[in-house]
This record gives C-alpha cells, sequence and structure tokens, in this order.
C-alpha cells in the first residue's frame, strides 16, 4: 500500500521577461516535480520492502541527511543543526511523508539556493558559470558507444598546450548534474593549479529517475556493458581528444557515484590508476533497489570477497545517514591487500572542528596504496567543499586536494594499455 500523501504543487514564478521562456520553464518544473514525487513514491515502496515491512519505516524521512542553504552562499548543514529531532529532515511530517519532504525541500530550495530545473528539465543545482581563467575551457561533450549515449563535460586547464596531462573523472551524486558536482567539490580549481583535465559524465534521468548512477543493478558491474563502459568510453575518447597521458587515468565519485567508481576499479584496473570513493558503497554490495537499501543501511549482506589492486583513498562521514558508515569500511576492505604494507593511524581537527581519522597502509617506499579518512560528525556530503553546490561539508578536510595529491603519486606500468 502506498503511504505517500498526495503533495499539490505551486506554479513556480518566473520574472515577467520572456512569457513563452517562462511557461516552458513552468511546464519543465512541472514535470519534474511530478517525478521526483513518483520517484520517491516507488523508493520508499522498495524501502519499506528490504524493511520487510509495509509501514512507513522509522527513518523515511532520513533519505536527505543534509539540509539545504536557507540563503545564497550558506552551506548545506546536518539537519540536528537546523532544527527538529536528532536524524530528522526539518520539512519531516510525523508520518513520514517522503514525497511531500522531498518535494517541499526542492521547492524551498528553488526560492532560497536557485536549485532546481532549467528550460529542459534537468534538476540539481544550477550555480552561475563559474568565471574560468584566462585560457581555461569547461566544455561539454558526448560519447555514444555500444552500451549507449552520455553527455559529458570537461575542464581543460589554463596550461594546456598539447601535453599529455593526467584525467581525472569525476562522478556526481543523485539528484546532481556536472555543473553542480564541479562547483561543489571546486575539483576545476585543484586541476587548474595542478593540470589536470577533469571529466564530468552525467547521468540523465532517462536513464534513472533521480540521476543516480545504477551501482545496484547486475549489467551495471560488468566490464564492457552497461554504465562502466560508458564511463571507460568517454574517458578513451577524452585521451584521444586531448593526447593525455593514459597511465594516469583516475576516477571518483559521491555516493552513488562513489559506488560507480568502487565498480571502475573492479571492472577496469587496466585503464584506472587509481580511485577515490566518497561516501559509497563497495562494488557487489546490492543485485537490485530492496538490497540497495538494505546496504546503504549497512544491514546488507557483504559485497562479494573479490579485491583489486588498484590504489583507493576513501572518504566516510560517521553520522552519513544516508549511506551507513560501515560501507567505507568495505569499500576499502575490497583494495590492494599485501601483507608487506605497513598501517598507520593519525588523527586530528580541521580549523573548522571537524575531528578525522585517517589510515594509511603504505608500500616499503613509503607510498599510500589504500587511505582511509572517517570524518567524525559528518553526514553525506562532500567533505571541504563549497557551498556553491549541493550535499558539500565546507568544514572538513579538502577531499578535492587530498583525492589529487593521492591520485598523482599512482601510474600504471608502463607498457600496460588501457
Amino acid at each position: 500500500m502506498d503511504h505517500a500523501t498526495k503533495t499539490a504543487f505551486t506554479r513556480f514564478a518566473f520574472p515577467k521577461v520572456d512569457p513563452a521562456r517562462a511557461a516552458r520553464a513552468a511546464e519543465a518544473m512541472a514535470r519534474l516535480q511530478e517525478r521526483q514525487a513518483a520517484a520517491f513514491r516507488l523508493w520508499s515502496g522498495a524501502a519499506r520492502s528490504a524493511a520487510g515491512t509495509g509501514a512507513p519505516s522509522a527513518d523515511a524521512a532520513d533519505i536527505l541527511d543534509m539540509v539545504a542553504p536557507s540563503a545564497p552562499g550558506e552551506a548545506w548543514v546536518a539537519p540536528e543543526t537546523a532544527g527538529g529531532r536528532p536524524g530528522q529532515h526539518p520539512h519531516a511530517g510525523s508520518a513520514g511523508d517522503i514525497a511531500g519532504t522531498v518535494m517541499r525541500t526542492v521547492q524551498e530550495a528553488l526560492a532560497k539556493a536557485g536549485i532546481g530545473a532549467d528550460r529542459d528539465g534537468r534538476d540539481g543545482a544550477t550555480p552561475a558559470a563559474p568565471r574560468l581563467p584566462e585560457g581555461a575551457r569547461f566544455e561539454a561533450r558526448t560519447f555514444t558507444g555500444a552500451a549507449g549515449t552520455r553527455n559529458y563535460k570537461v575542464y581543460v586547464p589554463s596550461g594546456y598546450t598539447g601535453q599529455a596531462l593526467p584525467v581525472v573523472v569525476m562522478l556526481h551524486g543523485c539528484t546532481q548534474n556536472p555543473d553542480d558536482f564541479a562547483a561543489g567539490t571546486r575539483m576545476n580549481a585543484v586541476a587548474e593549479a595542478r593540470s589536470v583535465l577533469v571529466v564530468y559524465p552525467e547521468q540523465p534521468r532517462s536513464a534513472n529517475m533521480q540521476r543516480c548512477w545504477n551501482w545496484y543493478e547486475p549489467g551495471d558491474q560488468q566490464r564492457e556493458g552497461g554504465e562502466p563502459a560508458l564511463i571507460a568510453g568517454i574517458v578513451r575518447q577524452v585521451i584521444a581528444e586531448f593526447s593525455a597521458d593514459d597511465r594516469r587515468v583516475y576516477a571518483a565519485g559521491l555516493s552513488a557515484g562513489g559506488a560507480a567508481a568502487a565498480i571502475l576499479a573492479m571492472t577496469y584496473p587496466d585503464l584506472f590508476a587509481a580511485i577515490g570513493v566518497h561516501s559509497g558503497l563497495a562494488c557487489g554490495s546490492a543485485r537490485d533497489v530492496p538490497s540497495a537499501f538494505a546496504a546503504m543501511k549497512g544491514d546488507g549482506a557483504r559485497a562479494t570477497g573479490q579485491r583489486h589492486a588498484v590504489p583507493l583513498i576513501v572518504f566516510h562521514g560517521d553520522r552519513d545517514r544516508t549511506v551507513h558508515a560501515a560501507n567505507g569500511d568495505r569499500v576499502a576492505a575490497q583494495g590492494p591487500s599485501d601483507p608487506e604494507l605497513r598501517t598507520a593511524v593519525t588523527q586530528g581537527r580541521t580549523p573548522d572542528g571537524v575531528d578525522y581519522t585517517r589510515t594509511v597502509r603504505s608500500d616499503a617506499s613509503g607510498r599510500a596504496i589504500v587511505e582511509q579518512w572517517v570524518l567524525h560528525g559528518a553526514g553525506h556530503a562532500w567533505s571541504g567543499g563549497s557551498p556553491a553546490g549541493s550535499f558539500t561539508d565546507p568544514r572538513g578536510p579538502d577531499a578535492s586536494q587530498e583525492m589529487i595529491r593521492f591520485f598523482l603519486e599512482h601510474a600504471r606500468a608502463a607498457g600496460a594499455r588501457p
């Protein structure tokens, strides 16, 4: 039985500058709202199935555990800092009305922080286009292969003159898009300083209503098929177009994008020299939607005993109620394992008061092979990110800087071809 209540949506108001464009935008917003509500009814039903009960789960309203900014320039914050009971989204109803909760959040964020749909009905945050350094480019591309078609954006640093640069693939989370993810992670600024190409594949709503990478589908957990093949195809196209260094190719992602990055380590170890997973899940954690919800709660069966040899850096908040922190441990457990690796554990605190524990397993030369950051008190958000993008925590360690530092310490062996 569907317990989600029907939500009445108001017409989205635009300045009366271009009536035709305003009408198109309003229609796109109406479509977005209808699809969001329908999708969350389906997802909440799947969550109840995974829990083995037809009643709304006690934490049904906690799927989004970061609250949108209340004004431009402010940060996404954990729910307990925004009012309401600990762990409850401040807009959640007493009956677990997840569709209404999400739509109210979307409507308020639209009004206050510029989050919404563009004229093509694309959801996710749409930050203003940042001013690029002179000579830099942030351009749209399309890849088509046997597994389908995906759009992507590529950041080309101003120092590029045809030399073989490293490539970092950034996989956004649910409801996000390349512009939002680039703004929130500030990865383009890091890439500009380090002379790195950054690629942002885009998951369309035609592939997943919430724009999530389908990490829980068996067909998207295999080599030369599904989404891994699409992402690998994008990488090869970028290498060819920009004469990039095919020995220094890396991938990182947040949430569903982090889970997709973990799959790439398992399916394309000959293409990626290192992987970063932020608030994600291990490859093989789920095989369908119910098992995906179980895995996200930390209650599902552990991923298969498979391991990969790709160097790995992991970030996860231990107060994450969207993807349980146990998943960070499981991602790290799938990484390289060698009895010769030496383990060192350090603890620290950022200037803004976020405590963290950093565990590093290094080889005999002192190079980190597996690095895991546990962010104490942090939720489901990119650590050290910018409030210009969604699902970021500016107070934490700078995950973008740390990932690039880790990545550039690694290259695939000479002679190995992607």
